[in-house]
C-alpha cells in the first residue's frame, strides 16, 4: 500500500488490481485492502508499469495466477516497464523473465530467481525491470518507479512532501 499510496502522490494513474474472485484481499498480516479492479475487468493496454507487491502468501498467489504469468512474459517480451518487491521476484524468476538482469529480493527467496544476478542493494533497476528487497523500501522502491516514468525532479518533489531524506 505504501508503493501505491507513493506513486499516486506523484500523479501516476495507478491501480489496484484483484487477482482474486472478490475487489477486497487480506495481505499477509491481515490488513484488508479493497482493489479498484478485478484482474479479469482491468485494462493493461495503456499501463505504463505492471507492480507487483510482495508478501506471503500473495506473491505465491500471483505466481499461481495463469493471466497474470501470461501478462507480464508479454510485457517482458515488448520490454514493457515491470516492478517486483519483497518475495515478488520469484513471480518474474519463476516465469524466466529474470534471466541476465540484475535484480534483489526478500532474503531467502534469492533461488527462485532464476536466471538473474543476485544483488544486495534495496532498490536494483536493470532495464525494463525494478525489483526492490522488501517492505522497508517500499517508499524508495515508489519513488525509483516515479523517477523513471516522471523524472528526478518529480521523485523529489514526492520525497520532499512526504519528508523523506529529513
Amino acid at each position: 500500500m505504501a508503493t501505491l499510496d507513493v506513486l499516486r502522490r506523484g500523479g501516476i494513474d495507478a491501480a489496484s488490481v484483484s487477482i482474486m474472485p472478490e475487489k477486497e484481499v487480506r495481505g499477509a498480516h491481515g490488513i484488508a485492502a479493497v482493489a479498484d479492479v478485478l484482474f479479469n475487468d482491468a485494462d493493461f493496454a495503456a499501463a505504463d508499469i505492471l507492480v507487483l507487491p510482495g508478501g506471503m502468501p500473495g506473491a505465491a498467489n500471483l505466481q499461481e495466477h495463469k493471466k497474470l504469468g501470461n501478462l507480464l512474459t508479454s510485457f517482458a517480451e515488448k520490454k514493457n516497464r515491470i516492478a517486483a518487491i519483497c518475495a515478488a521476484p520469484k513471480v518474474l524468476g519463476n516465469l524466466g523473465i529474470l534471466k541476465g538482469y540484475n535484480a534483489t529480493c526478500y532474503p531467502g527467496f534469492e533461488n527462485e530467481l532464476t536466471g538473474a544476478e543476485v544483488k544486495k542493494d534495496a532498490v536494483v533497476v536493470d532495464r525494463n525491470i525494478i525489483t526492490a528487497k522488501g517492505p522497508a523500501f517500499a517508499i524508495p522502491f515508489g519513488l525509483k518507479i516515479i523517477e523513471l516514468l516522471k523524472g528526478k525532479d518529480a521523485a523529489s518533489e514526492v520525497a520532499d512532501g512526504m519528508l523523506w531524506n529529513r
